[in-house]
């Protein structure tokens, strides 16, 4: 069958089933979008901007497990994406990126709107490809699907000449492949992980993205059992675990409970488990969990030994991994550490101001509200520590933030891809003003498609973690982060298609929650709290964990 090369995109984006795909268009592009025209089988959504196209294809792909999809014009709408691509590259995120080109005869030569979008993202893609030739065109889009959703997940791009999208070639159906990756534990390493398991009298799982993105969460849960182990995760590592499971801590690192902190920095084992010892977690790396053996399961070999040298490694698939381990492993009981965790939890609670309006207020009522069913994506600052700290993820893939890039302008775009991927799910996405302007015209592209979200703004007036850390380290100089400007966000939400309500206390919080929640279109909710609100418990940067401090430690300091 002879098709064209924008046919032949087409064709394979349905090979790989794909339903959705989030762009804008452009002249390089526009015979592929022609084709796509023919298409209604594939949802294309209409961005207001190439980056939020790219944080589209990114929620709809963390929401869903599917490989996100996006498309742009060469040049500006090309480096418009390149943002958004590194976000998921950061965050083993799968998508493919699909840009297209000048002529052949044109490239290098300065053209009009162009740009070497490979080499641009070369380092943050896990691949990209130049299409050339338009016989290459349909296997090069296949590889891309494949080493996008294989391994280590991430954003594989693929950009294509305009000649190579009007040219003729023979396409062949097939059907979707896995990339065969090698298997990279033995049994040996099964042997000697449970050794350390069964020697330890003191064991603390610490739980990544890894286990959201392998589908791991019920076997996480059995071998925590199984080895009676508490369980702390990152910000990636969400939903993981159970947040209402008694063996639950909370979240490690720099704003992480003082349980999981202080715990990590007391146990005689640390099973990082599809985690990378991330800066933000371990701080001072000398200090971090020194007083313990570390093993170390993930799939990517990589990230063995970089940050924190481990004692014994397991490299692999992590569900296929707690799978055996679970198989053989003898039931622990170790009562005596686990009491002294529960002791930690209980002197050591989640707190905050409750006699006025706050973010974790907020978030706790939405929790209450959506009865922790919902998808909460945020934005990157305090309102995304507090949406990490206060709302309890039963289940994976609930949560989606940036967190190896953190991505101002993030969440609007990602709510609306998880939305479009999981419309059974209510999905709100909590931003700071000084986020939530940045990418503020995605609220156009909810309008337009009539998108139910739920859009809540916590607005301080200030970018609220820049501000913390120049009153708690720069003696409160705070040099351009002051943000009480003229923006009515009321008017914004409502000139761009939709509801709007504003409050200032609990109380018409707690209603405003209730009538977004039956609202079938898309909303905002301004939450007017106070600039000097501020996210405990926190690590000064370079320090050990367990130097964790809270407001009532500041109290008592200054006393």
């Amino acid at each position: 069958m002879q098709l064209t090369g924008s046919e032949i995109v087409i064709e394979c984006l349905k090979e790989q089933g794909v339903d959705t795909v989030f762009g804008y268009p452009g002249g390089t592009i526009l015979n592929i979008y022609d084709a796509l025209y023919k298409h209604p089988e594939i949802k294309h959504v209409l961005t207001s901007h190439e980056q939020g196209a790219a944080h589209a294809a990114d929620g709809y792909a963390r929401a869903t497990g599917k490989v996100g999809v996006c498309m742009a014009t060469s040049g500006p709408g090309a480096t418009n994406l390149v943002t958004g691509i590194a976000t998921a590259f950061m965050d083993s995120v799968p998508m493919v990126a699909i840009t297209a080109n000048v002529v052949l005869p044109l490239l290098g030569k300065d053209t009009f709107q162009e740009v070497d979008i490979a080499g641009v993202t070369m380092p943050i893609t896990k691949h990209g490809y130049i299409v050339k030739d338009v016989n290459d065109l349909a296997d090069t889009i296949r590889k891309a699907f494949a080493i996008a959703r294989s391994g280590r997940p991430g954003p594989v791009l693929v950009d294509i000449t305009k000649d190579v999208t009007a040219d003729k070639a023979e396409y062949r159906k097939q059907k979707p492949t896995e990339l065969k990756l090698p298997k990279r534990f033995t049994d040996e390493d099964i042997e000697t992980a449970i050794k350390l398991i069964e020697r330890s009298k003191k064991p603390f799982i610490y739980t990544g993205g890894g286990t959201v993105i392998s589908g791991a969460s019920n076997e996480l849960k059995e071998f925590a059992h199984r080895i009676d182990a508490p369980v702390c995760d990152t910000l990636m590592g969400k939903g993981g675990f159970d947040g209402n499971d008694d063996l639950y801590t909370g979240m490690i690192g720099m704003h992480g409970t003082k349980t999981s902190n202080l715990g990590v920095s007391r146990c005689d084992l640390l099973i990082a488990i599809g985690a990378r010892f991330s800066d933000r977690v371990i701080g001072k790396a000398s200090k971090f969990a020194n007083k313990a053996k570390i093993l170390h399961i993930d799939i990517d070999p990589a990230e063995i030994n970089k940050n924190i040298k481990t004692d014994a490694s397991v490299i692999g698939d992590v569900k296929e991994i707690l799978t055996i381990l679970n198989s053989k492993l003898k039931q622990k009981n170790n009562e005596e550490w686990i009491a002294s965790i529960k002791e930690l939890k209980e002197k050591y609670p989640l707190k905050y101001e409750s006699d006025r309006l706050t973010c974790p207020f907020v978030i706790e009522e939405l929790y209450r509200q959506t009865k922790g069913e919902a998808i909460i994506t945020t934005d990157v600052g305090q309102h995304q520590m507090w949406a990490a700290q206060y709302y309890k993820y039963k289940e994976p893939r609930t949560f989606l933030s940036s967190g190896g890039l953190g991505t101002m302008g993030y969440g609007l775009g990602a709510c609306i891809g998880a939305k479009v991927g999981r419309p059974d799910k209510t999905v709100i996405n909590v931003a700071g003003d000084g986020c939530f302007r940045m990418n503020m015209n995605e609220l156009a592209t909810a309008s337009r498609y009539n998108i139910p979200i739920i859009q809540v703004l916590i607005n301080n007036e200030v970018l609220g973690m820049v501000r913390q850390w120049q009153t708690l380290f720069y003696e409160g100089r705070y040099s351009n982060t002051i943000l009480t400007d003229k923006v009515d966000y009321q008017m914004v939400a409502k000139g761009l298609g939709c509801e709007a309500m504003k409050v200032t206390t609990k109380e018409e919080a707690v209603e405003a929650i209730g009538k977004a929640l039956k609202l079938n279109r898309p909303v905002l909710i301004e939450c007017v709290i106070d600039p000097d609100d501020k996210v405990f418990p926190m690590v000064p940067a370079g320090a050990a964990i367990d130097e964790v401090f809270d407001g009532d430690d500041l109290k008592q300091t200054k006393g």
